[in-house]
């Protein structure tokens, strides 16, 4: 059984088993409404209706809780902070940091998706869990 985590939940306590943070693209993106339903996992969907400074401490907060901060990026994406912090959690917090690029989102175009790819092997070669397949993302984070 999964918990949710969301903005409505004023404990925001640790919990002791495996949490994933839902980081990366928004913009009106689908992909976390699609994932959820296949986690069997604990998560925390960062997204709500009205970003203010509350619902941004409880995101560092989480972040920062999170045994898993998963950056899933998609062609939705119109700004490029969410693969910086990507790369910075790469470095600074490997063990945790997993990232994603969905293609199929919309679509990139040939240079974005090697713009991606060498993302994902910095990623990798920083010691992060980049994950390659939609199936192989939602194998990691289960187990």
């Amino acid at each position: 059984m999964f918990s949710i985590f969301d903005f409505n939940d004023k404990s925001m306590e640790k919990v002791s088993s495996k949490t994933v943070f839902l980081g990366g693209t928004c913009n009106g993106s689908k992909w976390r409404e699609a994932l959820i339903p296949l986690l069997n996992i604990n998560y925390f969907n960062p997204v709500v209706p009205d970003w203010n400074e509350e619902a941004y401490q409880k995101e560092l907060k989480a972040r920062e809780e999170s045994e898993v901060v998963l950056y899933y990026i998609t062609p939705a994406m119109t700004g490029v902070y969410s693969i910086a912090e990507a790369v910075d959690d790469s470095n600074k917090r490997p063990t945790k940091t997993v990232f994603y690029f969905d293609s199929e989102d919309g679509g990139f175009d040939k240079h974005q998706v090697k713009s991606l790819v060498a993302t994902g092997k910095m990623i990798e070669k920083n010691g992060a869990y980049w994950a390659k397949t939609y199936d192989e993302l939602i194998n990691f984070l289960n187990k």
